[in-house]
């Protein structure tokens, strides 16, 4: 039986006299602990880095904003729970000179994807679906679906049989056999796109349209980033009887006081909400992005709640959902989770010898592996990394990016909108963030 949850209004993204009314009902119940953390830096010292290696840090990024690889960043590094620099710089608006901020919202993309995983662990902890299941038991449409054994450039192709459903710890593994349409020349992509799955309605359309698509593997066979977390989105609202958006609000949203998260700008927040740019090589410079015609837009209160990459959220907001992470599933007295369900969240459970791949034409990136809607290096030897073992992480499409380092208790944001093409010569703003930091640790040992 579904469990029974409260219903709750659609979550909009909330105004600053709903925020402050909202903070002060929580003070007065005391169900929450004050929620503004992270407001402002702890500094350096406090979070256990050498004045010099945070000062480098911020001038780097800063930096970055300055040649114009990016309109503008916010970012955020926290460690032992002490916030060692949260800085921004740029705009959020070249053409209407709005500066970036801490309080910028951003399109998160598939940084969307974890938050999602999250939602499935809570409904996993109350024991409506196991690893193990078919995913066919909660989405009967699934249960015909076939593979495709072979295809030409001719347009002939051979469907079979699957050997056996995808699991649901295949379907948060991306090892499921699903498609995206986000790229890939093959049956399946293109039928992606030509159906617009990810231009569905709402999610009972996504369903209906991902029924008609072979998979593109064998169950298990290889990892293939996926529609996998949409689907995800879909058997959250199944099992909880609550719309997807609802059910965020409700059980992590609201608890962890991340106020503007949501799937959908309001009015009140567009200045808020941060355009996106791309390089543009003819006339050398930022130029923004026009929104796609054929989706609705952030504006747009029933837009699809894509569990894979519909959210839109803050800075402060998504540093509150990995601090929880970084806790073991607890944030100022209220737990989201159980320490076991972020332990298996952030375990690599690809079969051995899978790996991570970009597209057919890209080698599998070795040491590097995926638990529940993320990315694992579970060997940063084999992966080249400086971060330590267990370090987990995504990214968005608009280039934002996070990172999680258990062994160093420390977590990185970086927020920019920038989508289409980079300035030729463009910094590496990740690695560049990495070696600064990783030197500093290095160095203290």
């Amino acid at each position: 039986m579904p469990a029974t949850y409260t219903m709750l209004p659609r979550h909009p993204l909330m105004t600053l006299g709903a925020a402050l009314t909202f903070s002060l009902l929580l003070l007065a119940t005391g169900s929450h602990a004050d929620t503004r953390w992270p407001a402002t830096a702890d500094g350096a010292e406090a979070a256990g880095f050498a004045t010099d290696t945070i000062d480098r840090l911020d001038a780097a990024m800063e930096k970055i904003v300055a040649d114009n690889d990016v309109a503008g960043m916010v970012w955020l590094l926290a460690r032992d729970g002490k916030v060692a620099t949260y800085e921004s710089a740029g705009f959020a608006s070249i053409e209407d000179q709005r500066p970036m901020t801490r309080d910028t919202l951003f399109r998160i993309y598939s940084m969307t994807k974890p938050i999602t995983g999250v939602a499935m662990m809570m409904l996993h902890e109350q024991g409506l679906w196991e690893l193990d299941d078919p995913v066919s038991k909660y989405i009967p449409e699934f249960a015909d679906l076939e593979v495709v054994l072979s295809h030409d450039e001719a347009g002939n192709i051979e469907l079979g049989p699957l050997t056996r459903q995808p699991t649901m710890r295949e379907l948060l593994n991306h090892s499921a056999g699903f498609g995206y349409g986000l790229s890939g020349n093959d049956p399946v992509n293109n039928a992606f796109r030509e159906l617009e799955v990810l231009a569905s309605p709402d999610l009972n359309a996504l369903i209906s349209r991902v029924s008609n698509i072979p998979l593109l593997y064998q169950p298990g066979d290889e990892w293939v980033y996926s529609v996998a977390v949409d689907i995800q989105g879909y058997i959250v609202e199944k099992l909880s009887g609550q719309p997807f958006g609802e059910f965020l609000a409700e059980h992590l949203y609201e608890p962890l006081g991340m106020t503007d998260t949501a799937f959908y700008v309001s009015a009140a927040d567009r200045d808020r909400f941060a355009d996106v740019y791309r390089w543009d090589r003819e006339q050398e410079k930022l130029m923004r992005n026009q929104e796609r015609p054929d989706r609705p837009s952030y504006f747009d209160a029933d837009r699809l709640e894509s569990g894979g990459g519909g959210l839109v959220s803050t800075t402060h907001d998504y540093a509150r959902f990995l601090q929880m992470l970084m806790n073991g599933g607890e944030l100022d007295g209220q737990r989201i989770l159980s320490a076991e369900s972020v332990e298996t969240m952030r375990t690599n459970s690809l079969r051995d010898g899978l790996l991570l791949r970009g597209g057919d034409d890209r080698s599998g990136q070795a040491g590097q592996g995926f638990g529940v809607d993320f990315a694992v290096i579970f060997d940063p030897e084999a992966a080249r990394s400086k971060q330590g073992e267990g370090t987990y992480y995504w990214s968005g499409a608009a280039g934002t990016w996070f990172w999680i380092d258990p062994v160093h208790d420390m977590f990185w944001i970086g927020m920019i909108q920038s989508q289409g093409g980079n300035r030729p010569g463009a910094a590496n703003m990740r690695q560049i963030a990495i070696d600064i930091i990783y030197d500093d640790l290095n160095n203290q040992q």
